[in-house]
């Protein structure tokens, strides 16, 4: 299996060449087409000629041929291979649950697993700690991670942090005489420069492609909950997910993600993390594990031409804010519904409501947010201090009558994923069966339950309720009824 992002859903428009058609000639006489003759031979000779200064020049004299090779010398080593393997139980007959069954045809206990590989690329970016930069895609639920480096070597890999919303992760090797990426400003990106992609496609081995970056900040195309891609048709095919996108001078551009591939294969539409995003959020993954994103508290939308004109706008630049929650940093800040915002932290908002929502989630707890924005005819400086998430929450009685009185919730990254007892009334029918705050319940009905709307799934308020606790080191099963 070769991991890649295949956006099959998107349409892609097929524009039709124009051409010019002649129309009708009359009236034309010797003298005429004798001087038009003479015209046409004489564009032919110099479109002749044209052509033939603008191939590039043969060797001459043993000079060397232009060439991207002395740049993907130094580039390459940095660019690794990554296959993982994970173990997934296979499904088996439901009589095979019944140990009574087992034991009369001695059947062993052990469940039947089949271990699935896949591969992409990843990006070595720190060589004196081993970091490599790669999609949470291409490792995720690995139970084992395998670097290939450009010498043959294989090493095993150290998992430090993975952000599912922007699909990034940063796994670690051994730091020995390793290869590193320098990492260039991607916001100095302009379309048309040219760009290579440097990866392992369909498992092949180190692949380079060439191209040009065909648009910046792209988003809204549903692969990540975060989007601000770099659009390039440098050829990208599975497996070269986790790859690096490199200048002509051999600098880190972006982190190859996904392809539009309506047909399954490379159409030359490929889209690539940037840079600076893809490195903020390492940070943060090596320093905690996670992405620990902070809270503006509000909610924005594209301008449309009628909005433009209704707030008497001179351009569609910017973004209008819908609604401010109360008691947020938003409206601390003197945010106010209708406010149009037109820059945030010194970028101008050209990308819309996307470009907000990632700028936002690349600020960390405590830090500022300065928001350019125009209220009416007049232009504000705000400034926002970034808060604190609030976790999700749901009331027990919603869930299952007897969960009344107790607060559910999700558990945090550090512990067994499950649904968290957050708080629990003391005498009512939650705290009565023995639920008690900190409890993790790890299935529901005998499904597995990782957070709260799997565990809307399964459970029916008019039928006894068999939960799987964990309490400390300990687990048990319930019956809440």
């Amino acid at each position: 299996m070769y991991d890649s992002r295949l956006l099959s859903k998107l349409s892609v428009k097929h524009f039709a060449t124009q051409r010019v058609h002649a129309g009708n000639l009359t009236a034309w006489n010797a003298k005429t087409m004798t001087n038009m003759n003479k015209l046409f031979l004489i564009i032919l000779f110099g479109l002749s000629s044209w052509r033939a200064g603008a191939e590039l020049p043969g060797q001459v004299d043993g000079a060397p041929l232009p060439s991207l090779a002395p740049m993907l010398e130094q580039s390459m080593p940095a660019v690794v291979n990554i296959s993982t393997s994970t173990n997934v139980r296979v499904q088996e007959n439901p009589l095979m649950n019944d140990p009574a069954f087992r034991r009369f045809f001695n059947i062993p206990k052990n469940q039947r697993q089949q271990q699935k590989n896949s591969l992409g690329s990843g990006v070595i970016i720190d060589k004196d700690q081993g970091y490599v930069l790669t999609n949470n895609h291409v490792i995720d639920k690995a139970d084992k991670i395998t670097v290939t480096l450009s010498d043959g070597r294989q090493l095993n890999a150290k998992l430090l942090g993975t952000d599912p919303e922007a699909d990034v992760a940063v796994i670690q090797i051994p730091a020995d005489n390793l290869s590193a990426l320098k990492i260039a400003d991607s916001s100095q990106l302009k379309v048309g420069d040219f760009v290579v992609a440097i990866g392992n496609p369909f498992g092949l081995g180190q692949t380079v492609t060439s191209g040009i970056v065909s648009a910046l900040g792209r988003s809204g195309l549903g692969i990540e909950g975060y989007e601000d891609f770099i659009q390039t048709d440098a050829s990208i095919n599975p497996g070269n997910s986790g790859g690096a996108l490199v200048n002509l001078r051999g600098e880190f551009v972006g982190m190859n993600t996904a392809i539009l591939a309506p047909t399954g294969g490379n159409v030359g539409i490929g889209f690539a993390i940037p840079s600076n995003m893809a490195t903020r959020l390492m940070e943060s993954l090596v320093q905690h594990g996670e992405v620990r994103r902070g809270l503006l508290g509000v909610t924005t939308q594209d301008l449309t031409p009628d909005l433009v004109k209704a707030f008497a706008l001179k351009s569609q630049h910017g973004a209008v804010v819908s609604r401010v929650e109360a008691g947020s940093p938003a409206e601390k800040a003197g945010l106010e519904p209708g406010d149009i915002i037109l820059a945030i932290n010194g970028q101008d908002v050209k990308g819309g409501s996307a470009q907000i929502r990632n700028a936002v989630g690349l600020l960390q707890i405590g830090d500022t947010a300065n928001l350019e924005v125009m209220r009416g005819e007049e232009r504000k400086s705000l400034q926002a201090t970034i808060g604190k998430p609030k976790r999700p929450e749901l009331d027990g009685n919603k869930l299952h009558p007897t969960l009344s009185g107790a607060v559910l919730g999700v558990t945090p990254k550090d512990q067994v994923e499950g649904v968290m007892i957050e708080k629990v009334e003391q005498n009512s029918k939650a705290w009565k069966t023995g639920l008690r705050p900190g409890d993790v319940i790890v299935t529901a009905n005998r499904y597995r339950v990782r957070n709260l709307d799997e565990i809307k799934q399964v459970v029916n308020p008019n039928a006894p309720l068999l939960v799987n606790l964990q309490r400390g080191g300990e687990a048990f099963f319930v019956v809440l009824q």
